[in-house]
């Protein structure tokens, strides 16, 4: 059997923990998702999210081991987000995997959140994406385009300057009333709406590949202010959600010209709205790699598979291994 490495994510509002060898072979993926807790809020109370963690962290570790069918004798090295993220939940994880590494006696490795979104493409059924590739990390707080020449190597193409795109779907959809959170509620009610219902802005920001969705954001409370009853709730969040993956695509367009490359990685949580998984394999010419839906959301899979090449390194870290809230990638 390939090295299996235990991996632990506790970067937002889920606790995760899997077991992944090999850097691409999933033995499990467990996942414990807070949504009841912070629905009733709008958005994400940090607070509230590192106390779940405290709670559910140690059996979602061992539902994970008992999935896998595997003991600690058996394991490798235990990794773990280290950030970026809430720092609330990142000292639970983190503390939590430095506990393992010692009882056990294991290698610890410390990974970026945002490292495991791009190596989620590598945990493909059918194999890894042909590098090099564009990987667009699209979630509720990151929207960031990198090239991608192998694991470990990045660099950095573009990112948000204000809201991220999921970020924004979760403020229109509050001001919407349809609840947290609203990135999915958003998806499925486009399918029956008007995309050209509401000419909303493009922010497509010439010259950059970096990100803005504030603006947009804006554009729809000043639209609702207006209170206009013959534009229909479908319609309204079918206008927003095509003014947002106009800018994603283009965006992708602008950086594979740019860099010259073909291939095109999707990973994050709104990697899962079907809206832009489907325009996304519309672009001529260009392969795509879209992880399923369980991969794109916050998972601890894609920890493991960013894990492996430094394990395979020995880039390991050590019991003062300490989270950050902001960590970018390199």
């Amino acid at each position: 059997m390939n090295e299996a490495i235990l991996a632990i994510d506790t970067s937002c509002d889920d606790t995760s923990a899997a077991v992944v060898c090999g850097g691409s072979q999933i033995l499990s993926n467990v996942v414990s998702g807070q949504n009841l807790v912070h629905e009733r809020f709008g958005g994400i109370v940090p607070e509230l999210a590192s106390r779940r963690h405290l709670e559910m962290i140690e059996g979602v570790v061992d539902e994970a081991m008992t999935a896998a069918s595997i003991s600690f004798a058996s394991v490798s090295a235990v990794a773990v987000c280290k950030g970026p993220g809430l720092i609330g939940s990142l000292i639970v994880g983190t503390a939590f995997a430095k506990a393992l590494a010692y009882v056990h006696k294991l290698p610890l490795i410390g990974v970026n959140h945002l490292e495991g979104h791009i190596c989620s493409a590598f945990l493909k059924e059918g194999g890894p994406p042909t590098l090099p590739f564009i990987s667009l990390v699209v979630s509720g707080g990151h929207t960031s385009l990198y090239r991608v020449d192998g694991c470990g190597k990045y660099k950095e193409l573009g990112r948000s300057r204000d809201d991220a795109a999921g970020e924004a779907y979760d403020k229109v959809a509050k001001m919407l009333g349809l609840g947290f959170p609203g990135g999915p509620v958003i998806d499925r009610l486009a399918r029956t709406g008007n995309p050209r219902a509401v000419s909303f802005p493009r922010p497509y920001m010439p010259q950059t590949l970096d990100f803005s969705f504030s603006g947009l954001k804006t554009s729809v409370r000043s639209f609702l202010a207006q209170n206009t009853p013959d534009i229909s709730t479908e319609d309204i969040c079918a206008s927003f959600q095509a003014a947002v993956i106009d800018v994603l695509i283009r965006k992708i367009e602008w950086a594979t010209a740019q860099e010259n490359i073909t291939s095109v990685a999707l990973s994050g949580g709104v990697a899962a709205n079907d809206g832009l998984r489907q325009r996304i394999t519309e672009l001529k010419g260009i392969e795509t790699y879209i992880p399923p839906k369980p991969l794109c959301t916050d998972n601890a899979a894609m920890i493991g598979a960013a894990a492996y090449e430094q394990f395979l390194k020995g880039d390991f870290a050590d019991l003062r291994l300490n989270p950050k809230a902001y960590l970018p990638v390199g």
